[in-house]
């Protein structure tokens, strides 16, 4: 079970484990309204249970938590992150994000993953004028990105903001990790859904293919169910990982304050 549930917490892509360092200090976040209209605002939180076929892991969340200047650029704090407990075994698995309000455009990236009380972090800063990003945990390291580079957490987000029409595939050199790309996101279907309120709600079923391992790899068939309406709220995640399916179910939707 352990191994298991480990597998899972590791986030939504793989990546290699570098040596952990100290952290950077965390930036201040000011929560205040964005200055561009999107299907999304500061304050709104998704809770989902995340499951192994019908066993309970834990639950897993995306929100966003306010407004922050990096680097001159007025950027959004994007969150995911999964709690996964089992016996003997704990872990904690948080994704953080700084894209641009105005260009949705990544600039920071970090990961920070606890289990049992052990910690890993992945710090990256990415620099789209520069088209390089740089880790924290190895300094000195320059790696190439692309002109609008997209992380983990922020990619969610910026599937929001399209208009998906269902039977095409579209290709995208977003993500930050310039040798991962394309991202490739397929449309494959509509499919009824049901919300926490118990309501029912047309979805567009998505597959996503991000890079050759992780939970969007190929042989995951990942797919996603997104709200077919203006607010394209992430309703589920299924995957098929070499030792079973896992499930990100939506239970739990937190609105953004004056919605």
């Amino acid at each position: 079970m352990k191994s298991l549930v480990a597998l899972v917490s590791m986030g939504l892509f793989s990546h290699p484990a570098p040596a952990p360092l100290a952290a950077p200090a965390p930036a201040t976040v000011i929560v205040t309204a964005p200055r561009t209209d999107y299907p999304f605002k500061v304050g709104e939180r998704f809770q989902y249970s995340a499951k192994l076929g019908i066993l309970r892991l834990g639950t897993a969340w995306m929100t966003v938590v306010g407004i922050d200047t990096l680097r001159g650029h007025e950027s959004f704090v994007f969150e995911f992150g999964l709690d996964a407990k089992a016996p003997f075994y704990s872990s904690t698995n948080i994704l953080k994000s700084w894209t641009g309000t105005e260009d949705l455009i990544s600039r920071r990236f970090t990961q920070d993953l606890v289990e049992n009380g052990k910690e890993r972090k992945r710090y990256y800063d990415i620099f789209p004028d520069s088209l390089i990003y740089t880790q924290e945990q190895r300094p000195g390291t320059i790696k190439p990105t692309v002109a609008a580079p997209l992380d983990d957490a922020a990619f969610f987000y910026f599937l929001r903001t399209l208009t998906l029409e269902v039977g095409k595939t579209y290709r995208y050199e977003r993500y930050f990790r310039a040798e991962v790309n394309p991202v490739v996101i397929k449309a494959v279907k509509r499919e009824k859904m049901e919300m926490p309120d118990d309501s029912e709600i047309n979805c567009i079923v998505l597959n996503p293919v991000v890079g050759d391992d992780g939970l969007f790899a190929p042989r995951s068939q990942a797919m996603l169910w997104i709200t077919d309406d203006p607010r394209h709220i992430p309703v589920q995640i299924r995957a098929k990982l070499p030792f079973g399916t896992v499930t990100l179910r939506l239970e739990k939707i937190t609105q953004a304050p004056g919605t």
